[in-house]
C-alpha cells in the first residue's frame, strides 16, 4: 500500500476543516451531520457491487473510505482517537478473531470455527457491555431496521431460540398476514402498524431460513420493478401515448406484456 496516499487524504481532510483556510461546510460538520452520508455511501457501494460497476466501485469505495477519515478527523479534534487508532483497532480485531490463522488455534471444520467466531464477539460484548447481559446486548439501534431484525433473530437463535425450518415460519407468516387483514378492517392506525411490523419482522426471518440477504433479495425485486415499469413506459410512447393517460386495466396489460417480453428472452 502506497502510505503516502493515505498520508495525502489525511492531510486533504485536516485541510478541509481547517476553520480559517478549509471548506466551511466541512468545517462545521459533527457525527451526528456525517452520519446520514456514512450509509449513504455504504448502499452505494452495495449497488455498485450489484452492477458489476467496477470503476464505480473503485470511486464508490474511496467515498466510503473518506466517510472513515472524516470521522477520524472529527474525532482527533476532540481529543477521542485518531485514525491511526482505528487502524490499529481493526488489525487488533482480526488478529484477536482469527486465532487459527494468526496463531496455533486449529478447528475441526466450518462450524466449528463459525462457533468459535461468535464464542469470541460474545466474550468482546460482555466486556463491552457489563452492565447487560442480555443475548441480544450490544446490537445497534442505528442499524437500517430490517439489518436490525436479522441480528436480532441471529443473536436470539445463538440460545437455541429459533424455528426449526422455513415451514413453520410460513405458516406464521400466514397467521401475521390474516391478523393485518383484520386490522384493515378496523382501521387502527397504531394496530396495523404493529401488525404489518409483525409481518416484515417475520419476513427478514424466513429470507434468514432460507440464507437469503433480506436487502439483496429486496434490492433485486426493486431493480426488476423499475426495469419493467420503464418498459411499460417505453410501450405506451411506442403507441404515441403516455403511461398516466391509460386505465389501471391498460397498466396491468403494459406490466404483463413486461414480463413476457422477458421470459421470452
Amino acid at each position: 500500500m502506497n502510505t503516502a496516499r493515505i498520508d495525502q487524504l489525511l492531510s486533504i481532510m485536516a485541510r478541509l476543516r481547517d476553520r480559517e483556510r478549509g471548506c466551511p461546510w466541512d468545517a462545521k460538520q459533527d457525527f451526528d451531520s456525517i452520519a446520514p452520508y456514512t450509509i449513504e455511501e455504504a448502499y452505494e457501494v452495495a449497488d455498485a457491487i450489484e452492477r458489476r460497476d467496477y470503476d464505480d466501485l473503485r470511486d464508490e469505495l474511496g467515498d466510503l473510505l473518506f466517510q472513515v477519515v472524516f470521522h477520524s478527523r472529527i474525532a482527533e479534534e476532540a481529543g477521542y482517537f485518531d485514525f491511526d487508532d482505528v487502524v490499529a483497532a481493526i488489525c487488533d480485531k482480526l488478529t484477536r478473531r482469527h486465532p487459527h490463522v494468526f496463531g496455533d488455534v486449529r478447528y475441526e471444520n466450518a462450524e466449528a470455527q463459525s462457533r468459535a467466531w461468535e464464542a469470541l464477539k460474545a466474550q468482546e460484548r460482555a466486556h463491552k457491555n457489563a452492565d447487560d447481559d442480555s443475548a441480544l446486548a450490544g446490537i445497534a439501534r442505528g442499524l437500517p431496521e430490517w439489518r436490525r431484525a436479522l441480528k436480532l433473530q441471529e443473536r436470539a437463535a445463538t440460545v437455541g431460540f429459533d424455528w426449526p425450518g422455513p415451514e413453520p415460519v410460513l405458516s406464521k407468516l400466514v397467521e401475521e398476514i390474516e391478523e393485518l387483514r383484520a386490522e384493515f378492517a378496523q382501521g387502527d392506525r397504531d394496530k396495523l402498524e404493529d401488525e404489518l411490523g409483525d409481518v416484515l419482522f417475520v419476513i427478514v426471518n424466513l429470507a434468514r431460513h432460507a440464507k437469503v440477504d433480506p436487502a439483496a433479495a429486496l434490492r433485486r425485486a426493486n431493480f426488476k420493478f423499475e426495469r419493467r415499469f420503464r418498459r411499460m413506459e417505453a410501450l405506451a410512447r411506442e403507441a404515441g401515448e403516455t403511461l398516466a393517460s391509460k386505465s389501471l386495466d391498460e397498466q396491468d396489460r403494459l406490466w404483463n406484456r413486461a414480463k413476457a417480453e422477458e421470459r421470452s428472452r
